[in-house]
């Protein structure tokens, strides 16, 4: 299965959310990363149909997805960023009205409902109350609705904000062990999300994907740009003004480890370390706007 973008805009009046956007997705966990305000979540809204392009097209296995019809979410699992729940249904009965909405039968609804509550870890509460659940159980329910109609799409948008570090250790692992045969598009601001899940990174700041590929080959091309330096406190925070700070430690001694990105070196005494997909992202995202304003008609290829 392909999903493929083809130069799609989303524009808001003066305001241009996603800006020609092209990008080809086949099976696999995506990492979609961006600052707050990139255009992640109305580029996922447009995937999942729910927003429509204001140009280009979306296509499923070269057929744009409006001739599809509602057959299109058939095909779709998506978990929003506001996942909403009635709070008053347990974990079963919430995933069996979902499955009757979905136009599940019967019988498969039930057998598949306890299956997913299983390996999502909600088997011994299935029968409480959803307002009684955690943060982080409520997200893994969302997971298991999101994959009642066993969907070739799964679009996660922010899945992992508010869960504590144990839960989105979890969560990153039911979702590598989702993965098989779907496309996967997990978007986030927290990079650990997807560093060590992802197939591909996709790095979007203003509407357009600005750096894309594994995260071997992303982090290899900021080899010689990361750098540790030995400062003093004063100059330390001085260097967190002109440039992408990474770390500030500060030792017992009185001196300061800095850790930063710069295409040259900082300073004499400075040592070139390995970079990571977080000193790529500091690199990327410094001082950007969120989201580009242009006059109508000012587009560009």
């Amino acid at each position: 299965m392909e999903l493929k973008l083809d130069r799609i805009t989303k524009q808001f009046r003066e305001k241009i959310a996603v800006d020609h956007l092209s990008e080809t997705f086949t099976s696999g966990v995506y990492g979609l990363l961006g600052a707050n305000g990139a255009g992640k979540t109305t580029l996922m809204r447009m995937i999942c149909d729910v927003l429509k392009p204001t140009s280009g097209q979306i296509l499923l296995d070269d057929v744009p997805i409006e001739q599809f019809g509602d057959g299109y979410r058939a095909h779709l699992g998506y978990l929003p960023q506001d996942f909403g729940y009635y709070p008053d249904f347990s974990a079963y009965d919430f995933m069996r009205y979902l499955a009757n909405l979905k136009g599940l039968a019967s019988r498969f609804a039930k057998v598949k409902t306890d299956e997913l509550l299983d390996m999502v870890g909600l088997s011994s509460v299935a029968k409480q109350k959803i307002k009684t659940f955690s943060g982080g159980m409520k997200q893994r329910l969302g997971i298991a609705q999101a994959v009642l109609n066993d969907p070739s799409i799964l679009v996660l948008d922010e899945p992992t904000a508010g869960l504590d570090p144990k839960e989105r250790v979890r969560f990153r692992n039911l979702i590598s062990s989702l993965a098989q045969n779907k496309i996967v598009i997990l978007s986030t601001h927290i990079v650990s999300d997807v560093e060590y899940i992802a197939d591909k990174i996709l790095f979007m700041r203003c509407g357009t994907i600005v750096s894309a590929g594994t995260v071997d080959q992303i982090v290899g091309e900021m080899r010689g740009s990361v750098w540790e330096c030995i400062v003093a406190p004063r100059e330390a925070n001085a260097m967190a003004a002109r440039m992408p700070v990474g770390n500030i430690h500060y030792g017992r001694d009185g001196q300061v480890i800095v850790r930063l990105v710069s295409e040259s070196r900082p300073r004499e005494d400075a040592r070139a370390v390995e970079p990571t997909l977080e000193d790529v992202y500091l690199h990327l995202f410094q001082a950007q706007p969120s989201l580009i304003s242009r006059r109508r008609g000012a587009h560009h290829e």
